[in-house]
């Protein structure tokens, strides 16, 4: 059973990862002309992340924030660019803060997760 649960987790962040990682794709693609406000409420989800999950984090933990809404990221893009409404896009900057956030993870190296030691 536990080893079941552990592989939920995996597949938990596999999926967030890969729609992550989505996110910062769609960023890079964006016409120059919107990247000016993507990078704004990208910016400042990036810091409300790190207000929310504190000090060291891993993965999976911000697996579990992403899992347990981003609605929140609608409410700071409207605020930090309220003339771009491209900008409001989750998809795009929403995945793309979780993204970059991913990266300060204690358990997350090189493009992957670290297994960590018991």
């Amino acid at each position: 059973m536990g080893e079941a649960l552990a592989s939920l987790e995996a597949v938990s962040f596999d999926t967030a990862i890969h729609q992550w990682r989505e996110g910062e794709r769609r960023m890079a693609d964006a016409p120059p002309h919107e990247r000016q406000a993507l990078e704004r409420v990208t910016a400042r989800i990036h810091a409300e992340l790190r207000r929310r999950l504190g000090g060291p984090f891993t993965v999976d933990e911000l697996a579990d924030l992403y899992d347990s809404g981003t609605g929140w990221c609608l409410d700071v893009a409207v605020e930090v660019a309220p003339g771009a409404p491209w900008a409001w896009d989750s998809r795009t900057t929403c995945d793309a803060a979780f993204a970059r956030y991913v990266r300060e993870a204690i358990d997350y190296a090189g493009g992957r997760r670290v297994e960590m030691g018991p």
